[in-house]
């Protein structure tokens, strides 16, 4: 029985031998020179493939053009949020860093308020109290008098409250920082 499509010789068609082929060996050129003709095979391929769609020179730029703007649409949210995302986390560190900054000053108010001595010595300058036997006086230089009794207080507002009038500013006025 004969092979598929091969005469009994054992030539394939087209006078070659099944056996393995031998071909002369090429010499290798400069790299340069493969180099410019695989391009121009790209290229060759490349245009046939233009031609066989019916794409002009125009059309392809065109084509091009738009896969260019659509990746550039594709990159820019995420981009635009990464950036929007940086600029909040320097934001909030820097927020942190100022809430540290406060914490560490109330810890040390809190520290100096412990101590008995400075208790009182703030309610005999915020709230004028003397103890027992002691004699106040309070010194008015004259232009003192247009400022009132809350001018002794060395605040230099300008303000004409009285003490407890004071002492209820000095209470809310913290509160009024930390809210805004």
């Amino acid at each position: 029985m004969a092979s598929r499509g091969r005469p009994r010789d054992g030539k394939r068609p087209g006078g070659r031998s099944s056996g393995p082929s031998r071909r002369p060996r090429r010499v290798v050129g400069s790299g340069s020179a493969r180099a410019r003709l695989r391009a121009s095979l790209r290229s060759k391929r490349m245009a046939s493939a233009a031609r066989t769609l019916g794409l002009s020179t125009t059309r392809r730029a065109a084509i091009a053009a738009l896969v260019v703007c659509a990746l550039a649409f594709t990159l820019a949210v995420p981009l635009r949020t990464y950036l929007a995302q940086r600029a909040e986390i320097a934001e909030q560190t820097e927020r942190a860093e100022e809430l540290r900054e406060q914490v560490a000053e109330f810890e040390r108010r809190k520290a100096e308020l412990s101590d008995p001595a400075q208790v009182e010595a703030e309610a005999r300058r915020r709230l004028r109290y003397v103890m027992p036997g002691e004699t106040p006086y309070i010194v008015q230089l004259p232009g003192d008098g247009e400022h009132g009794a809350g001018a002794g207080d060395g605040r230099g507002d300008g303000s004409t409250s009285t003490w407890y009038e004071e002492l209820w500013r000095s209470v809310t006025e913290p509160q009024l920082k930390d809210s805004g």
